[in-house]
């Protein structure tokens, strides 16, 4: 393949100072509620930094928002440092900043984030923090300065990277909570660069932190501001106009879906998981002269400066996650409730688990130790199954199959295919819930459920990649 770009991608580093925590209670709490791992941001950045370094053939990367975790101003002076060793290195650099990366003290733009913190052993201190406002100026040396145009209104930004190659870096120009994308002038820009780019003769990517395209149909019905503001709009424009990639963000997913326009064309939203999740990885893109656009992704197989004790670093780091943290904590209920609740403290109620230490622990116990056979025939599939495949399921705790779903929600690729016990066997289970929420009505699920959707057809997204075979990897032509 003759190479004429090639792009490294990061998203939410989340990236944390050591000078804005102490161990202690606090910043372990933070960690939970995240589910990323804060404390050692620094060294899985510098280390994801070093193998970029190291290839000497790819010399641009772009930042995709929430570079930081909390908008304090020492943990972006020392983010743009690294960005700074990049460039050092001959690395053209391209930054985009989104929700996290700045905070608002009198609540303007409805920012969640007041301001910055620094985690006591005990408690929080505040701390000097970004104001939107200071973000373009503090980032200028990285994309905004090396534009073909800029968007006066969001600081959304066009850069070539490539001979024969655009990337229009788009700035969420919304509040984070209730819009979070381009406005009208803003949609005007960007269709004004894409038909610039097309008439140079040259192919066009798109970058912006929300995702056009949710990574499960459930998540736009449970969050919509959590999506790219104007998404529809957004997709039908990158159908008009031939658009065949946008890269993104926010939702921590590792996850590639395609959106068919109203005119048949198509386009794929790739999403890239968080560089600070346990599975983090970064995404290299490589386009070929003949514009064929090949996406890998790159994980760590050690972090500079940590001893994994002889792990990997997914398994090293996998306790962070929910699962991992659910995993560690659940055989603690019947031996030492205390401990339980401290474990899970941050990332369940832990109020509500004091309150029904009873009912916790017999649910715990029954969820354990329940069989997938039982699901089977709950769920009327024990027919759908092979004889051995019935065999197998009076052995198989059905909680286990469940941890497997729960760890692949970050990292994709799920393994439960349609010809699997598990996806025969809990699909046969929503197929029943499905019949009780529409006999009884049960409001709180009905309002999930999209419309002409059912929790059957929303459970395949778990299971195993519906969207185009493998979450890690993608070829496509950009023609």
């Amino acid at each position: 393949m003759n190479k004429t770009a090639s792009f490294y991608l990061l998203t939410d580093c989340h990236y944390v100072s050591k000078t804005c925590w102490e161990d202690g209670e606090p910043i372990t709490r933070r960690e939970r509620g995240d589910q990323i791992v804060l404390k050692l941001s620094p060294e899985i950045l510098d280390s994801f930094i070093d193998k970029i370094i190291a290839d000497k053939e790819t010399d641009t990367v772009l930042f995709l928002g929430d570079n930081v975790n909390s908008g304090d101003m020492n943990s972006h002076y020392e983010f743009r440092e690294r960005l700074q060793k990049l460039a050092d290195a001959g690395k053209k650099v391209y930054v985009t900043v989104a929700t996290h990366d700045y905070c608002s003290p009198n609540g303007e733009d409805e920012c969640f984030q007041k301001g910055a913190v620094r985690y006591t052993a005990t408690g929080t201190e505040p701390i000097p923090f970004m104001l939107r406002s200071g973000l373009n100026e503090f980032y200028n040396d990285f994309g905004p300065k090396q534009a073909l145009s800029i968007d006066p209104e969001s600081g959304s930004y066009v850069v070539k990277i490539g001979d024969n190659l655009r990337l229009v870096a788009i700035i969420d120009n919304g509040n984070g909570r209730s819009h979070c994308g381009l406005f009208e002038e803003g949609i005007k820009w960007l269709s004004a660069q894409i038909d610039e780019a097309k008439a140079a003769g040259d192919y066009v990517l798109l970058a912006v932190h929300h995702p056009v395209i949710p990574p499960w149909e459930v998540y736009r019905h449970m969050a919509d501001f959590e999506v790219y503001g104007g998404y529809r709009q957004l997709s039908e424009l990158m159908c008009e106009k031939n658009v065949r990639a946008v890269f993104t963000g926010h939702t921590h997913v590792q996850n590639i879906r395609e959106f068919t326009g109203r005119n048949g064309n198509r386009f794929y939203d790739i999403a890239t998981i968080s560089l600070v999740n346990a599975a983090g990885k970064m995404r290299k893109v490589i386009v070929d002269d003949g514009g064929k656009c090949t996406v890998e992704s790159i994980g760590l197989d050690s972090i500079n400066g940590v001893d994994t004790c002889g792990k990997s670093v997914f398994d090293y780091l996998y306790s962070i996650n929910f699962t991992g943290l659910l995993e560690s904590a659940l055989p603690y209920v019947d031996s030492d409730y205390d401990k339980f609740l401290e474990m899970t403290e941050g990332f369940l109620p832990t109020d509500k688990l004091k309150k029904h230490k009873g009912l916790v622990r017999f649910a715990v116990n029954k969820i354990q130790k329940l069989k997938l056979s039982t699901l089977a025939r709950f769920g009327k599939t024990k027919k759908m199954l092979s004889k051995e495949q019935y065999a197998e399921s009076k052995n198989k705790k059905a909680f286990d199959g469940v941890l497997v779903v729960l760890s692949h929600i970050f990292r994709g690729n799920a393994p439960y295919t349609p010809e699997t016990a598990e996806n025969i066997v809990f699909g046969g289970v929503a197929k029943r819930l499905d019949r009780i929420v529409a006999k009884f009505r049960i409001e709180a699920l009905q309002k999930v459920i999209p419309p002409g959707s059912s929790l059957y057809e929303m459970l395949q997204d778990f299971l195993y990649n519906n969207r185009t075979g493998d979450d890690d990897f993608i070829e496509f032509d950009l023609k």
